[in-house]
């Protein structure tokens, strides 16, 4: 796509983000040569903050939420970096918790594109230097980036963090990560520094992982045996690294990334007030995790797509809503562990309503189905919107509606209730 300096000068975000996509041969390629190269061409990596980088298969949009709040209810000023998104671009970076407006992305873009010469950037790659170059501009007194795929090669990790974050480790993304927890494991500490603060939430870290960090001698703290917590109901204690907090408010998140937030926290330069750790862990919400988006029939979505958080789902719906009659709104793509996903929900879902995603990388609702055995009720259906509201038709008020598998499913749930709020009629295409 050629286009000239004087065109781009009027494109508007929605015309940047279709350039975004068109201007490197592959949507995915790991590397860092090429996002290095742009990154000190316009010296984007002497950030001027306390710098976090959270990677892991589940959990890191909700470490980097509580990272982002504590640190807000301390007073201190705050970006945040986090994809994809599920409605709009702008959610990708929030400062001091609000969006940017699109203007700033545009000349965020514009700065790359002068910047990057005759280097190809992928879509990501892009919009990582496009945010680093934002956070020069709102000089911040924190920075907290999530990674976008593995860690040794994903764009995130040409910055150097204070503190690095590996959340869990699952099996996804198996085309670039490996078949396997060890392989995986190794990837995700590609973040890990020598000589610098790590934090591993996983309970089980592979030994990869383990060995790595003691290969680059990073400072590696681990959950179970440098930091845990004790939960007493609403409350739990968090004994970490190098102090223990009691008396802590049960945060509406995974109490698992709280925890990991906490000890990262603990091992970083800041210094925080217990009153400010205690108002952040309660303010700490995100869309698309178990997001309560209508009642009566509760309407939830989670943008949960593999086993990992499909375990943990099965979890909270049980211990939120007990016997309650729960219904699925499924649609996933075809390089996740489909079968595996769907089986950790079997025992708390009465019917699946399943719908498509488009795309190369999207599957029928008939596919998805042939993993489901055939005692589970299940229907499938033309649309994500269709699968919805045939769901919300055959509830009543008391049912719970679980829509999930994927940020395009979260983001055509909350399409189709938002029309339908708008119109007062149902859109299903």
């Amino acid at each position: 796509m050629n286009t000239s300096a004087s065109e781009q000068a009027t494109w508007d975000l929605s015309q940047w983000l279709v350039y975004l996509e068109t201007i490197h041969n592959r949507p995915i390629d790991m590397g860092l040569d090429r996002v290095r190269q742009v990154a000190n061409r316009l010296n984007l990596l002497a950030l001027p903050s306390v710098n976090f980088v959270v990677a892991g298969t589940n959990g890191k949009g909700s470490t980097v939420r509580f990272l982002e709040k504590i640190c807000l209810a301390a007073g201190r000023s705050v970006v945040a970096y986090t994809s994809p998104h599920i409605e709009r671009y702008s959610e990708r970076v929030r400062y001091n918790d609000d969006e940017l407006p699109d203007s700033m992305h545009i000349k965020a873009f514009q700065a790359i594109e002068q910047g990057r010469g005759e280097t190809s950037l992928t879509y990501f790659e892009y919009s990582t230097l496009a945010a680093l170059w934002l956070v020069q501009q709102l000089q911040p007194d924190v920075v907290v980036l999530e990674v976008g795929l593995g860690g040794r090669l994903d764009a995130v990790n040409i910055v150097d963090a204070d503190v690095a974050m590996v959340t869990s480790i699952g099996v996804d993304h198996v085309a670039f990560l490996g078949d396997n927890r060890e392989d995986i494991g190794f990837e995700k500490a590609g973040v890990f520094r020598p000589h610098c603060p790590a934090v591993c939430g996983d309970p089980e870290p592979p030994q990869k992982l383990l060995t790595h960090a003691q290969t680059i001698a990073s400072r590696l703290c681990c959950v179970g045996r440098d930091y845990r917590y004790e939960r007493h109901q609403d409350t739990f204690d968090f004994i970490g690294p190098r102090a223990t907090w009691t008396d802590l408010p049960v945060p509406q998140l995974p109490l698992i990334n709280a925890a990991t937030a906490l000890a990262a926290l603990q091992l970083s330069p800041l210094q925080v007030e217990l009153s400010a750790i205690k108002q952040g862990l309660c303010d700490a919400e995100l869309a698309g995790r178990l997001e309560v988006i209508q009642n009566k029939p509760i309407v939830i979505v989670d943008v949960g797509h593999n086993p990992h958080a499909a375990k943990y789902l099965a979890g909270e719906l049980k211990l939120r809503f007990g016997d309650k009659s729960v219904k699925a709104v499924c649609a996933m793509l075809n390089d996740k562990d489909q079968q595996g996903t769907l089986a950790e929900l079997l025992p708390v879902i009465q019917h699946w309503y399943l719908a498509p995603l488009s795309g190369i990388r999207g599957t029928t609702a008939e596919a998805l189905a042939a993993n489901l055995p055939l005692s589970a009720p299940s229907s499938c259906h033309e649309s994500v919107a269709e699968a919805l509201f045939a769901a919300v038709n055959q509830s009543n008020e008391n049912d719970i509606i679980l829509g999930f598998g994927s940020f395009l499913t979260v983001s055509a749930i909350k399409t189709a209730l938002l029309k339908e709020s708008k119109s007062g009629e149902r859109i299903t295409e």
